[in-house]
Order: C-alpha cells, then structure tokens, then sequence
C-alpha cells in the first residue's frame, strides 16, 4: 500500500477534514509500515464513535502524522503482535470504549477493573469481559513464589502494585498494576476549555506541572493559530529547565541513598530545594504552578528579577557539581550502578521508550530537537545520551542534562535581564471548530503529548494526554528481569516514573 500522510508540525493546527479516514486494514498497513521505516507511534486513542485515532512521531523528518480509523463494530486486528508500542494504548482503549483489540497478547485493563459496566456514558461503551485477562500473569514451579508489593505503600506515595515471579531472589518477571485512583482528568477536559481545564492539565503529574502545561498552552494557541512572542517563550524554556534540574538533583540524590552513599543523598535534599525556590521565585510556586496561562504568562521575570536569579543560579550549580561529582568518584556506587536494571536497546525501541531511560539506552530522542517548540528552534541545547541502558546511564544522562539547563537557564536569565518586561494581557481568538491539534513538550522524565480535537463549536470533542510514564513503566518491568528482587527499589528511583500521570 502506498500512502502519503500528510505532515504536521508539533503545535500545528489541522482541519479534521484533512486527516486521513482509513479502512481498518490500511490504518494497520499504515502504521506498521511508518513504525518499520522508524517513526514512533506517540499516541493511540479512540473517540466515542468507534474511531481510533493514530499519531506518529517522525523524529528524524521534525514532524509528526496523523491518521484515523472508523470501525464496523468494536473489534480490530490488534497492532500488538507487530508493533508492540501499541501494547498499552489497546489495553487502554479497550478498558475506556469496550473497543477488542482482538488477538492483543494480555488484553488486561490498565486502570479499571473488570467486567465493564455496559453504561450508556459514553466513555464507556460497555464491552464484554476477555476472560481470564483480569488475572496477573503467573510462572508456575515449584520453587517459584510471588512478591506483592502494594498498592498501599508506606509514607506519602500514589498506590501502585508490584507482583515479582521469583526464583529464589531472581525475578522471572515484574508486573505492574496501577491506576487505582481512577482520576478521570481526560474525561474532565471533554468539553472544555472550562475554567478548570488549566489547573487540571498542569496536575497531569504534579511534579511535571510545566511540561504539562506548556503541553496545553501550546495545543490551544495552536487552535486558534497564535504565536506567543519570544520573551514569553524565553521565560517558558526557564520555567521548563529549573523543573528538569530540580527533578534530576532529587533523583540523583535519592538513587545515592538507594545505595547507602550519604553524602551526595543529604546534600542533594537540600540542593534540590535550592532549584524548587528558583520557580518560586519566578513565579510563587515552587512547583510552578500558575506560571504559564494559554497566550502568555500569570508571571513574566521582570528585568531586575531575572537578574537576581542569576547568582543564585550560580550557586545552585556550583553546589550540584560539588556533591554529584562525589557520586561518581566513589567506586562501591559505580559497582552497583553498573550492575543493575539494564534495558536492552533493541528492547527499549521495539517498546518506545523516551525521555531519559530512552537516551539511556543510546536512542537518540528528545523533543526539544527533534520537533522544536518555545525557545530550543534558536537555542538548542546537547542531547544526553548513554549506551548501557542500567542504572548508571540513567544516572549518567540525568548528570548531563543538569549540565545542559544550567547553561541554558543562565544564558536565558542574562537576555531576560537586558529585555523589558510586557505586561500586556493577549487573550487568544476563538478555537477553530473542527480541527485537531498535537503538542510535544521533552518534560523531565520525557516526551509530554496533549492531542485534541474540536467539535463544530470550537470545544474539546476528545481531549488526550499521554505522560511519558505511560511509555516507560514496561521498561522498568524488562529492567527487572534476571535481576534480584532486592535491586528493585535502586531500578525503579533509576526510571522514577509518575503513578499519577498514568492513571488519567
């Protein structure tokens, strides 16, 4: 089959009636075909219709395709078997739409429990139970046992349950079961905008309020076919690099006391702390909250104000080079970093990892180059990379890209610091009525992707989100494998993906 889909730019608006409308077996062909060729599939989904919507990441080419598919009834050849980046999103949508992926190898629900309602909502249209699939995957023998972790966990943690089938204390295999909030944020944005939808968009993952939020920003701009000008774009990249810092100083802080190295952990808590008052000081929240609004800022950093962040930059930095760098000159840390949670390359693209646990296993992928937004157009910054795919190069790349945003967040507070502030408010113009749009923002952990559509009136006929975490909790499970029971708390730090950015 032979078919040119059409291009879109992340960010770009697109009329819905320019979106390829494919029988099922060419929506398949299609995919499968832009995968073989070395697209990612980003985004998976159905509407209420029995639509399935399909979007792929053409990271090399800078751009991004989108196709869809109407169903007869609700069932499809599953893309499982032959792309196993489908693996979730079919589990997904069968659990939300009662759509089968028929011949999908563990069509186990994601977040709900089994047997779906039947109700007339229509986010759920009530599809009959796949036996035996609501069970958790078992190795039978008699020397091997289970370790259930969970979903209740000490302390102050989303739920998340962990089942290891062992030998003794090597894991057969890890299957993670999450979900258990039953959130209903992409539910909640049907609709919309409302004046909530912000505030729920930024709380996709609370510890990635401005990835998810510029993510928003930037599809309803889209929508309305709005460019924000530089200095907003500027403020936004600072914003978006002091939550990766403060993010990677906590893990590489955690993963030293996962190991009993003291000394990088104790400082680092409180390095961290250093970066989050950074945000604050930028806008009020540590987390970032309420920063950025769609068409600008709550907050711009004022000439003066981004000059008095700067020497605190400075000594955020310099305390993180002191402590980190202790880190990887103690070589009982080297030895066990090295020796636990490695990812397979190969593994980690035939799954579609991305972000850190991606660029960890050497796979060359990070939105701020490869589908550029906000200030990375003009000034980009090094992608991180590491070969070995264990916790060590996890580590590693995280220690890289710390390098990277300290650099970019001083070159971008001194420009701040030369520019006049604009104060004035730009309300955008109206959404474009049916039209679709997809936003990439390289959060912390990775790829951050908001896909809506519009109906006839300019509201969200479909609002989707997809959390690197959804991408990435399969390859903690592979880096589990043959390992011991015991590295588990050290491999799972290594990835510390979001419990709450999956369960939308």
């Amino acid at each position: 089959m032979s078919l040119d889909l059409p291009i879109l730019r992340n960010g770009q608006r697109l009329p819905l009636r320019e979106v390829p409308d494919l029988p099922i077996r060419d929506f398949r062909e299609a995919i499968l075909r832009r995968v073989q060729e070395g697209d990612r599939l980003a985004c998976l989904c159905a509407g209420f219709d029995l639509q399935l919507m399909a979007v792929l990441a053409d990271d090399a080419g800078h751009a991004l395709r989108v196709l869809r598919t109407k169903l007869d009834a609700p069932r499809y050849p599953a893309l499982t078997p032959d792309c196993p980046q489908a693996h979730l999103f079919e589990r997904e949508i069968a659990e939300q739409t009662g759509i089968v992926a028929e011949g999908h190898p563990w069509l186990k629900p994601v977040r709900f429990h089994l047997p779906w309602t039947g109700a007339p909502d229509p986010w759920n249209r009530g599809g009959a139970p796949i036996p035996g699939v609501a069970d958790f995957y078992r190795v039978e023998g008699e020397e091997v046992h289970e370790v259930a972790v969970g979903p209740v966990h000490a302390g102050v943690i989303e739920p998340g349950h962990f089942r290891f089938q062992c030998h003794g204390e090597r894991v057969f295999h890890l299957e993670i079961a999450l979900g258990y909030q039953h959130r209903g944020l992409e539910k909640a944005l049907i609709g919309g905008p409302h004046p909530l939808s912000l505030k729920q968009a930024e709380t996709a993952a609370g510890d990635s309020s401005i990835a998810h939020a510029w993510a928003y920003c930037r599809l309803l701009e889209g929508l309305a076919d709005v460019q924000v000008p530089e200095r907003v774009d500027l403020v936004r990249g600072v914003a978006l690099e002091l939550e990766r810092a403060a993010n990677h100083v906590g893990d590489l802080g955690a993963l030293s006391g996962d190991v009993g190295f003291l000394p990088t952990a104790s400082f680092c808590g409180r390095i961290r702390g250093d970066w989050l008052n950074l945000s604050a000081e930028g806008c009020g929240s540590r987390l970032g909250r309420d920063w950025l609004r769609p068409g600008g800022l709550r907050q711009d950093l004022e000439p003066a104000r981004a000059a008095a962040m700067r020497p605190r930059l400075d000594r955020a930095w310099a305390d993180t080079e002191d402590a980190v760098e202790l880190l990887w000159g103690a070589a009982s840390v080297m030895i066990r970093f090295e020796a636990a949670g490695r990812v397979d390359p190969d593994q980690a693209r035939e799954i579609g990892l991305v972000g850190v646990a991606a660029r960890a296993c050497g796979l060359d992928r990070d939105v701020r180059r490869d589908h550029p937004f906000g200030p990375y157009g003009t000034r980009p910054l090094s992608v991180a990379q590491a070969e070995s795919g264990n916790v060590h190069s996890r580590a590693w790349v995280r220690w890289l890209e710390l390098g990277e945003s300290s650099r970019f967040l001083a070159a971008a507070l001194a420009s701040l610091a030369e520019r006049e502030a604009d104060p004035r408010p730009r309300p955008l113009p109206p959404r474009a009525p049916e039209h679709l749009c997809v936003s990439l923002t390289e959060g912390w952990r990775g790829e951050v992707l908001h896909l809506a559509w519009t109906d006839a009136q300019g509201r969200f006929a479909r609002y989707k989100i997809v959390d690197p975490s959804f991408h990435n909790w399969f390859g903690l499970a592979l880096a589990l494998r043959g390992e011991q029971v015991s590295d588990f708390p050290l491999c799972n730090k290594s990835f510390n993906l979001s419990y709450c950015g999956h369960d939308l």
